[in-house]
């Protein structure tokens, strides 16, 4: 039987051979577990719209599947809320929680592709942690990836990308994401 060469992902090879060795250097971790790594990567996507039309919600899957590379959960409204015309059990969101080797591939994607092709790009905003080594950004149009075909959009929809890493600071968080090249602004 022939060896199988093994598919590993840019970033994934970049964070064991390279950004491991700074981290530690400039931390000064005592073992090589305490060096902070990436968890997971969470993409939210809030349509109001079906709230009225249930249909809407299909748009927002698919677009979410395809931008990810895995299937979405939808996500359910809590409490009915007669002022929005929303009723208790009703799908009102998508999100897809990417792991390991997906989770690298996206984030390579957003960093190279799809964030030099938002608007008026200044860089992500540097204070977005939330004291414990998780990022959260925003973007306001999905079509940024080039994996949605901008014809076939019925409408331009944001969407919440948090990244969780083990870091136990923000500082730690920061030079971690700033090493897999994030464009951190200040």
């Amino acid at each position: 039987m022939a060896d199988v060469a093994t598919y590993e992902p840019r970033l994934k090879t970049k964070y064991r051979e390279e950004i491991r060795a700074t981290l530690k250097e400039k931390f000064g971790y005592a073992n090589d577990m305490m060096i902070p790594r990436l968890d997971k990567v969470v993409i939210n996507m809030g349509v109001g719209e079906a709230a009225q039309d249930s249909k809407k919600i299909r748009g927002a899957l698919a677009d979410l599947e395809a931008i990810a590379g895995q299937k979405p959960v939808g996500t359910i409204a809590k409490n009915s809320i007669a002022g929005f015309k929303l009723r208790e059990d009703q799908m009102i969101g998508a999100k897809v929680t990417l792991r390991k080797d997906r989770m690298f591939e996206f984030l390579d994607r957003l960093v190279t592709i799809a964030l030099p092709r938002v608007r008026d790009f200044r860089g992500l905003n540097g204070k977005s942690f939330d004291g414990r080594g998780n990022y959260a950004m925003g973007l306001k149009e999905h079509i940024v990836f080039p994996e949605i075909d901008y014809d076939k959009v019925e409408k331009i929809r944001g969407m919440d990308i948090v990244v969780c890493t083990t870091a136990n600071t923000n500082e730690e968080a920061k030079a971690l994401l700033a090493e897999f090249d994030f464009p951190f602004s200040n």
